[in-house]
């Protein structure tokens, strides 16, 4: 009994110093939405940033965080002159980049900043190029805790544990993407497994799991499908484990233990699919709104389905699918699912708010500021909503039944990463630093 005490006490003392975990892109269960409380709503460089750390390079991804560390991934140009980005909706294209570029994986301090190690796991001229708006670091890492998983694209999958030591790695093959515009799509945990979807434009696409302990395929699934960005969803709380991945010919679940489909739903996508799904209270809640396409729809499906669930011409619901709007989905940021509403943010600067049980619109697009873009997911807390744009504002609203701005704070950089929240602190990237707001 004192033994039990003692290891209740430290694990009570370490969820008090530290709170909850952030371990990929989207937080705790992929879902963006943080339980920490006293996050202030307002700062600027006078108030409430406890710490900023420059990150050099080009990365989009977004940081995570584990205890008392914190992993941000980067790509560094031997030319920094190459490593430009533009924002809004650029149509240039551009050939890879001929410099040199070193792929990094950073570690912070939590309460600190301070870099603990860097690790470049490959030097080299990329082999792909990239879309103006997008980054050669795009995709976040993923944690279990122990390791930390970070995927490359054409430069591969990388372990680290949390002393910065390489334990494998893992080519998984160069992919041709639509209109060169590069990949984006991060690794998910399940159990002793990473996964990784490689859709591709031209090539054979798949999804895989990999043994976290070693790299070895465990199991690998062909898909007949185009490139996709979106990064896959892992819905543990039915009667079974289901893995949903958005993409542009179905949406399509798998076991995550032996990768087999379970179902598919077609005609509820645009051609270029980027938001990860989500969920809420029982419902799976999928989004693709390629904005140059209608309709761009948000479907709500209850898991546990089999087969081809794809609803027939004209319908809305049917015994697999709870409901469908079919011009709510946002083009690239992720919806976020709290408090019995669904959130949708948009890239050219408006916000929509719909019930999650029933699809009702509770209130329409919304302007959020004049002229701002959005590409980073929102993130909710302690009954707000925290989106960060590409002019680096973030923007915070009240949620609710109300569209009502709270505060407007700017960061003075772009913002193109998604923050992470975990001991009272949350963490922004901008396209230069690393910010800690308390």
């Amino acid at each position: 009994m004192k033994k039990c005490a003692a290891a209740l006490l430290v694990i009570a003392s370490f969820s008090l110093a530290y709170g909850e975990n952030w371990p990929s892109w989207r937080g705790p269960g992929g879902l963006g939405i943080s339980s920490e409380k006293g996050i202030p709503s307002k700062w600027d460089p006078e108030k409430n940033i406890k710490w900023k750390v420059e990150v050099p390079g080009l990365g989009h991804s977004s940081p995570i965080v584990w205890g008392d560390r914190i992993f941000v991934t980067t790509a560094v140009n031997s030319d920094p002159k190459e490593a430009t980005w533009q924002k809004g909706f650029p149509f240039s294209q551009r050939r890879p980049d001929v410099s040199d570029i070193s792929w990094k994986v950073f570690c912070f301090d939590k309460e600190s900043g301070k870099l603990l190690w860097e690790q470049t796991p490959i030097t080299r001229k990329p082999v792909r190029p990239r879309q103006i708006k997008n980054s050669y670091a795009s995709q976040s890492p993923v944690t279990d805790g122990t390791y930390v998983y970070v995927f490359f694209g054409d430069q591969g999958m990388y372990c680290y544990d949390f002393n910065g030591k390489l334990i494998w790695n893992c080519d998984l093959g160069s992919f041709t993407m639509r209109s060169d515009w590069g990949t984006s799509s991060s690794p998910v945990l399940y159990k002793n497994y990473v996964i990784q979807t490689c859709d591709q434009e031209t090539g054979k696409s798949f999804i895989v799991a990999l043994d976290k302990k070693t790299g070895k395929t465990v199991w690998k699934t062909d898909r007949e499908e185009l490139s996709s960005w979106s990064t896959p969803y892992l819905y543990d709380q039915g009667a079974r484990p289901e893995l949903i991945v958005n993409a542009t010919k179905a949406i399509r679940s798998y076991d995550p233990e032996t990768g087999k489909l379970l179902w598919e739903c077609r005609g509820a996508a645009t051609s270029i699919t980027v938001p990860v799904p989500t969920s809420y209270n029982g419902l799976l809640i999928v989004s693709s709104g390629y904005v140059a396409e209608q309709p761009r729809p948000i479907t709500a499906i209850r898991p546990g389905a089999s087969g081809d669930i794809t609803l027939k011409q004209g319908e809305t619901k049917s015994d697999a699918i709870a409901w469908r709007q079919s011009m709510a989905a946002p083009y690239v940021p992720s919806p976020v699912a709290y408090d019995g509403r669904i959130y949708i943010l948009f890239d050219q600067g408006f916000i929509a708010c719909y019930d999650a049980n029933t699809g009702r619109e509770i209130y329409g697009k919304t302007r959020i500021g004049v002229g701002a873009t959005f590409s980073a997911s929102p993130v909710a807390m302690d009954g707000m909503l925290f989106c960060g744009s590409e002019d680096g504002d973030v923007f915070v609203i009240k949620a609710g039944d109300k569209y009502e701005l709270l505060a407007t704070n700017s960061l003075g950089e772009s913002i193109m990463a998604s923050p992470a929240v975990s001991g009272g602190k949350m963490f922004i990237r901008t396209t230069g630093h690393l910010y800690c707001i308390q």
